[in-house]
């Protein structure tokens, strides 16, 4: 390995949060699981290995993996819970410099299909790596795009 991990962790931890904050809607909640997916990638630093994937494709693999356990932890705690206080208010603004219209747009989208729009268009990654991140097919990431985008271009279309 060329480069070091803090290196590394610099050159593309905006990509990381950007991609969190797509994932979560959430800017406090992505800057923890940040912090949560850069400790554990200095912890397997050493297991990265770069003819595999791109560092920024092992990132938001280890990035989307901590984002599931925390709301998988969360749901578990939310149904433990009594519903005694109203739910939390999220912040639907995790885009900044978008029009309200594709704001509103992107909201209304599956988390699944926000997340592919921040994986193939914010991060830029290509169908192979997004394909990594996800855990599915290049397949399956081109279809769940073209579906995520005709669905974005219907909701904008409406409030033009």
């Amino acid at each position: 390995m060329s480069a070091s991990f803090a290196t590394t962790a610099e050159e593309h931890l905006d990509d990381v949060y950007a991609y969190l904050v797509y994932l979560t809607r959430d800017r406090s909640l992505a800057e923890d699981l940040v912090a949560d997916t850069f400790e554990k990638a200095l912890r397997s630093w050493r297991r990265f290995d770069a003819r595999r994937g791109s560092a920024r494709t092992w990132l938001c693999q280890i990035a989307r993996t901590t984002a599931l356990d925390w709301f998988r932890a969360e749901e578990r705690r939310r149904r433990r819970e009594e519903r005694a206080a109203a739910p939390e208010q999220v912040d639907a603004s995790f885009a900044e410099g978008l029009s309200p219209d594709l704001e509103v747009a992107l909201a209304a989208l599956s988390a699944g299909e926000r997340e592919v729009i921040a994986l193939r268009i914010l991060l830029e990654l290509d169908g192979d790596e997004a394909a990594r991140v996800l855990g599915i097919s290049p397949t399956a990431v081109s279809t769940r795009l073209s579906r995520a985008l005709k669905k974005l271009e219907e909701k904008v279309s409406i409030h033009v």
